[in-house]
């Protein structure tokens, strides 16, 4: 199991597009993939989850993923964060 301490950085947060953005690729991993945000932790497979969590810019997360790809997944995972999930802001 690994995790790493992220911060939302992209203007609209966690909104529908980007939580789909997220869905979609997490489930291209075999490890499963969670964020943990105010005492709430959700899969990150399920849009539903993630857009419950109502993060919004500067909102600290954990993302943890655990599983037989977990340091890709974890990666990927950051990757998208850090690039404000190709929003350009």
């Amino acid at each position: 199991m690994l995790e790493k301490e992220i911060v939302v950085s992209n203007k609209l947060g966690l909104h529908a597009r980007a939580s789909a953005k997220l869905v979609q690729l997490v489930q291209g991993f075999k490890s499963t993939v969670w964020l943990i945000s105010k005492g709430r932790e959700v899969n990150a497979q399920s849009i539903m989850g993630v857009m419950m969590l109502a993060a919004g810019i500067g909102t600290p997360l954990t993302v943890r993923a655990e599983g037989a790809d977990e340091e890709q997944a974890l990666d990927a995972v950051v990757d998208l964060f850090d690039r404000k999930f190709d929003e350009g802001a």
